[in-house]
């Protein structure tokens, strides 16, 4: 299969290259770069010097159909829509890694994005890309999900589905490493200020809020709010998320632990934690592996729920080449075997 990156000198972008370069089935054959098309890939990351031979092109939708079966759009909010549209209007395969066609309700991403939403009957036609959810893929054109969202979702998903949350107890607290903020300069991501230090942001208005709730409401329609904060902590990359939910009956940790397995058995990129043990960031960094550790509190009635991503690698890159697995109908593994990178 052949496959064209647009964006590919941003982060999710250079991570899609660093996974597909290792797929047995898909041979990158463009790379695309709006602001950097006339550099040299190499001079400007080195290191890739003699690994990748492509030259940066500026995008140009018909050359890409004409070369490629599939085209990721590895580009901001705000952007995706424009350049998707010629490729939605030729029917070509489009694997969007940014918000633009997320989320489905008239107004929604004008509320929380800021700015004009692609026409709803675009956004309509894209499959959201919650890999571990997409039994029935119906669409060419797939809009991956966010890497808070993807945390969130994974974590609840077993106790919806199976109706065990009192549904106004939820809270979600998520911390995220720099590279989430994408390759934009802003204050909090200056070193001085993100370097031993921790910055809450976004307070109850992350885009990613609508999104979260959208997919919840599909395992349990009765949710329609949850508390969720998003913090900014001093490490390159990584999503450490903590969620607090009240039981509407009491289970044991070996309980929860054991649903969670069963729930999660077919799928090779969740791995539940043993009793007692919480996931930490560095045992995902690199990879496609969401890690999910639990724990009950009988005074409180309260679990805990600890889920650790890689922010580019399972919350953008990763999971989008999953996507493209299931989308060609490969084995979901393909490209992603790599191990973590410890320490």
């Amino acid at each position: 299969m052949k496959v064209s990156i647009v964006g590919v000198t941003g982060y999710s972008g250079l991570e899609l290259l660093r996974y597909l370069r290792q797929h047995p089935y898909v041979e990158i054959v463009s790379i695309h770069s709006h602001s950097m098309n006339k550099k040299s890939f190499e001079s400007s990351y080195p290191h890739l010097k003699q690994l990748i031979s492509l030259p940066l092109e500026e995008m140009d939708p018909e050359k890409i159909m004409q070369q490629s079966d599939l085209v990721f759009l590895a580009t901001p909010s705000g952007i995706s829509k424009e350049l998707a549209l010629p490729f939605i209007q030729a029917n070509f395969p489009v694997i969007d890694l940014s918000g633009d066609f997320r989320l489905k309700e008239i107004g929604a991403y004008e509320a929380w994005y800021g700015s004009a939403a692609a026409p709803i009957e675009i956004i309509q036609k894209f499959d959201y890309g919650l890999a571990e959810y997409r039994e029935k893929p119906q669409s060419n054109w797939i809009a991956n999900p966010g890497c808070y969202a993807t945390a969130a979702e994974l974590s609840l998903a077993p106790l919806l589905v199976e109706r065990k949350l009192e549904l106004d107890s939820i809270v979600m607290d998520a911390k995220s490493g720099i590279s989430g903020a994408g390759k934009g300069l802003s204050r909090m991501t200056h070193y001085s200020e993100s370097h031993d230090n921790m910055a809450l942001y976004k307070m109850n208005s992350h885009q990613h809020i609508p999104e979260i709730i959208q997919q919840l409401k599909k395992w349990e329609p009765t949710l329609n709010a949850i508390q969720f904060s998003t913090s900014l902590i001093p490490v390159t990359r990584g999503i450490f998320l903590t969620a607090y939910a009240k039981l509407k009956e009491a289970m044991t940790d070996e309980e929860l632990v054991q649903l969670y397995d069963n729930h999660f058995k077919h799928n090779p990129f969740i791995r539940i934690q043993e009793v007692g043990h919480y996931p930490v960031i560095k045992q995902v960094i690199g990879s496609n592996f969401c890690d999910i550790g639990l724990a009950y509190n009988p005074q409180m009635n309260m679990i805990t729920i600890v889920t650790v991503i890689d922010n580019l690698g399972k919350g953008a890159a990763g999971q989008a080449i999953q996507n493209l697995n299931i989308f060609a109908s490969f084995d979901e593994r393909c490209g992603l075997e790599l191990l973590p990178i410890y320490p």
